[in-house]
C-alpha cells in the first residue's frame, strides 16, 4: 500500500506558467521568458563541449562547477567560495529550506511574490507565513526581529514588478534572526542590486538565474552568494552532478559576454517603458517595473476578459486567480515588434 507523508499528501504542487505544444504559433509573453536569443558564443561553447563525435559526453561533468565559480567571482566581485552554481535558482532555493528550516520551524515571504517557495516550505514540512505589501511597497506587519528561520525577498518584485530601496533592505538584514534571501532574478533588468549587503551581513543570501537576463531558461541554471560558510552547507546538500556538461559550457560563454548582456537588457528596458506607457494611453493601470514584465489592469478591472481576448489571438500572458491579482495581467517584455502586435490585440479587445 502506498504510504506517503501526509504532508505530500495533503499538498498542492506548484503550476508553472502554461507551455503551449505549438508554440512557435504564439507571442509567448506569459513566463517572463526573453524573446532574444541568447549570446552567439553559447551556441560555439556547446557545440565545442560536445566536439565532433559526441565523445566527451560519455564522461560526468565538474562536480563542483569549479570553472563557473571562478567566472561568476570574477564578475560580481568575490571569491569563488562565496558562489555556489544551481540546476536552476530554484535548486537553491529548496537547499536552502533544506539547510535552515527543519519540518515544522518557520519561512515567511511576500504576497504577492514567487508562490513557489511555499511549495518548497511544504514539502520540507515547515511553516510558511506571508506578509502583505503597503500602498508605499514596504511589507505590512513586518515584526521589530523576524525570528523564523527563512525569509525570502523577491526583488524586483514578481509579479508587481517594483524594486526594493537597498537601504530598506538593510534595515529587513538586521531585523532577521534568521536567513534573509534576496531572490534577484530580475535584477539585471534593474536599476541597482543589493548584492553589497552579503559582504555587510553574514545572513544575506543572493540568488540570480540565467532564465531570464541571459536567455537560457532552457538550460536551467542559477546561482547564489553567500558567505563561505553558507556555500559549503548548500555543497553538502547538492546533487554531486547538478550542472551537466552543455549547461556548464553555456553559463561560461553567457556570463563572459556581458557586452551582449547589457544590450539584451537595454533593448528589453527600452520596450518595456515604451509599452507601459502605450497601455496607459489605453486607460489601463501599469505599476512602474524594474523587470523584464509588467503588471497591469485594464480600467473595468476584469483581467480574465482581457487574457481571454489576448489568448484567442495567440498571445499568451499570465493570468492569476489570486483575489490580489485577478483584476489585472503580468505581460513579459518581448521584443518591440511583438509588443507592437500586443498593444494593437489590446485596441480590439477595449
Amino acid at each position: 500500500m502506498i504510504s506517503l507523508r501526509p504532508n505530500i499528501a495533503a499538498m498542492q504542487g506548484y503550476i508553472p506558467g502554461y507551455q503551449p505544444p505549438d508554440i512557435a504559433s504564439w507571442i509567448k509573453l506569459n513566463t517572463n521568458e526573453n524573446s532574444y536569443p541568447p549570446s552567439p558564443k553559447v551556441r560555439e561553447a556547446i557545440l565545442a563541449e560536445i566536439g565532433a563525435d559526441g565523445a566527451r559526453l560519455h564522461t560526468y561533468p565538474s562536480a563542483s562547477s569549479q570553472q563557473l565559480r571562478e567566472v561568476a567571482g570574477e564578475l560580481y566581485g568575490f571569491d569563488p567560495s562565496w558562489i555556489i552554481m544551481a540546476n536552476g535558482s530554484d535548486e537553491v532555493l529548496n537547499n536552502l529550506i533544506r539547510a535552515f528550516a527543519s519540518e515544522g520551524e518557520e519561512i515567511a515571504y511576500v504576497h504577492p511574490s514567487y508562490s513557489y517557495y511555499a511549495t518548497l516550505a511544504e514539502v520540507q514540512g515547515a511553516r510558511v507565513r506571508t506578509y502583505g505589501l503597503t500602498d508605499d511597497f514596504r511589507i505590512a506587519g513586518f515584526p521589530a526581529i523576524f525570528q523564523g528561520k527563512i525569509f525570502f525577498l523577491t526583488t524586483p518584485n514578481a509579479p508587481l514588478g517594483p524594486v526594493f530601496p537597498v537601504e530598506y533592505i538593510e534595515e529587513l538584514a538586521q531585523r532577521c534572526e534568521g536567513m534573509l534571501v534576496l531572490d534577484e532574478t530580475y535584477a539585471d533588468f534593474a536599476d541597482g542590486t543589493a548584492l553589497d549587503l552579503v559582504r555587510r551581513y553574514d545572513n544575506v543570501v543572493v540568488t540570480r538565474s540565467l532564465s531570464k537576463s541571459y536567455a537560457l531558461a532552457g538550460m536551467r541554471l542559477g546561482l547564489a552568494i553567500a558567505r563561505p560558510e553558507v556555500i559549503a552547507a548548500l555543497d553538502k546538500i547538492r546533487d554531486h552532478y547538478n550542472l551537466d556538461r552543455l549547461a556548464q559550457a553555456a553559463c561560461v560563454a553567457a556570463l563572459k559576454d556581458q557586452a551582449y548582456l547589457l544590450d539584451c537588457c537595454r533593448r528589453i528596458r527600452e520596450t518595456r517603458e515604451w509599452f507601459s506607457g502605450e497601455l496607459r494611453s489605453l486607460g489601463y493601470d501599469v505599476i512602474p517595473s524594474q523587470g523584464n514584465f509588467v503588471f497591469a489592469a485594464p480600467a473595468d478591472r476584469d483581467g480574465r476578459r482581457v487574457y481571454e481576448g489576448l489568448y484567442s489571438r495567440k498571445i499568451l500572458v499570465r493570468h492569476f486567480s489570486d483575489p490580489l491579482l485577478c483584476h489585472g495581467l503580468r505581460i513579459s517584455i518581448g521584443t518591440r515588434e511583438e509588443m507592437e502586435t500586443t498593444i494593437a490585440a489590446l485596441k480590439e479587445i477595449g
